[in-house]
């Protein structure tokens, strides 16, 4: 080859390179300025997704029953939805917010109190005796006996009022998520082709189909059989702690969910309420007792509702969900505890079904 012939080589070549770091270039420039845009709105798509995706069976069978029309399926999911959910979820928020504010407020002021425990809390076995005296001390000298943690709980309380001034902004953001999964769900066909065609441009052909029903699968696995159970399960218990009166009803509404979400027993939550009922409470004997069977049977619920939104269960470790559900919560708060949750097993399950195929071997 000449010296002309190879010279006319690199300066192609040279021309496709910068061409290629040209289209790269403004291709990446692109992609992070619709980032960008888009950062603010994440959550709430991800979870309209989410909800889409996990309602969108219900949506089919409903459909048959209006001659085939999904708008109106999803529309009436959305309506049913917002009315069954939107009243106890609004009120374990005002609830979580209001006592959160008022803990943050007493604390600082100094004006802090703890009601002395009722003189049955010394009768109980083991225990009683070392929780009285506790009890009694901090409600006695509050002060001192919070003295040793006191920069711990400053910063805590700091942190608190953070999470009570977003939980308002949670609650419209799941209404806002639940509406925008009707519309997903209205335009369902549609959209599961697009995601097909994205799927299948990303890796092939075939692996396309099988990675959407992964996906799909594990979405709805999580959403429903983890998820589903814990946020039913916390709306049960808020409301009963709300209409029994115990103290701080919205926090351990949260906790309930938090818990169920770890698959935690929901007694480790009940049990010490149902305790305040009859040894700090002032209600009549028929309300408690009423009280105790509601909290326990509703305690008990997730043992009815995992089989009936599970099915097969959930094929991924727990402690995928349950890191999930920590770090989502961490970086977006209550709502990233279940968009987090969902995106690290959905993760989780692409990469092992990548570690477990076989890697083409070369006979030349």
């Amino acid at each position: 080859m000449s010296e002309s012939n190879q010279e006319d080589n690199d300066q192609r070549l040279a021309r496709v390179l910068t061409d290629v770091m040209i289209r790269f270039g403004v291709v990446t420039i692109i992609i992070v300025l619709c980032i960008q845009v888009f950062a603010p709105f994440f959550g709430i798509m991800m979870w309209a997704l989410i909800l889409a995706v996990a309602l969108y069976p219900l949506n089919l069978s409903l459909a048959k029953k209006f001659n085939g029309n999904s708008g109106r399926a999803a529309a009436l999911i959305v309506i049913i939805g917002l009315l069954l959910i939107g009243g106890p979820a609004v009120a374990l928020g005002k609830s979580f917010t209001s006592h959160l504010l008022d803990l943050y407020t007493e604390f600082n002021s100094g004006k802090l109190h703890i009601q002395p425990p009722n003189s049955s809390v010394a009768e109980l076995p083991l225990i009683g005796e070392t929780l009285n005296r506790v009890w009694t001390n901090a409600a006695d000298d509050l002060e001192q006996t919070l003295k040793n943690v006191e920069p711990q709980l400053k910063e805590l309380s700091k942190k608190a009022l953070v999470i009570a001034a977003s939980t308002t902004g949670e609650v419209f953001s799941f209404f806002a998520s639940m509406v925008i999964a009707g519309i997903m769900m209205a335009y369902g066909r549609s959209g599961s082709q697009a995601m097909l065609e994205i799927l299948q441009r990303v890796s092939s052909e075939e692996k396309g189909g099988k990675l959407q029903a992964l996906c799909v699968g594990t979405i709805r696995s999580v959403a429903t059989g983890v998820i589903g159970v814990a946020f039913i399960q916390a709306l049960l218990l808020g409301a009963g702690f709300i209409f029994a009166g115990i103290p701080g009803a919205g926090i351990l509404g949260v906790i309930v969910l938090v818990v169920g979400i770890l698959q935690i027993p929901a007694a480790l939550v009940t049990l010490p309420a149902i305790a305040y009922l009859w040894f700090g409470g002032d209600a009549s004997t028929a309300s408690n007792i009423a009280f105790t069977v509601y909290l326990f049977v509703a305690g008990l619920a997730d043992n009815v509702l995992k089989p009936m939104l599970l099915g097969r269960g959930v094929d991924a470790p727990m402690p995928v969900v349950l890191l999930g559900a920590l770090g989502g919560m961490v970086v977006a708060g209550i709502m990233g505890l279940f968009v987090g949750s969902v995106l690290l097993t959905v993760g989780y399950k692409i990469f092992m079904e990548w570690v477990k195929e076989p890697i083409a071997v070369s006979n030349s």
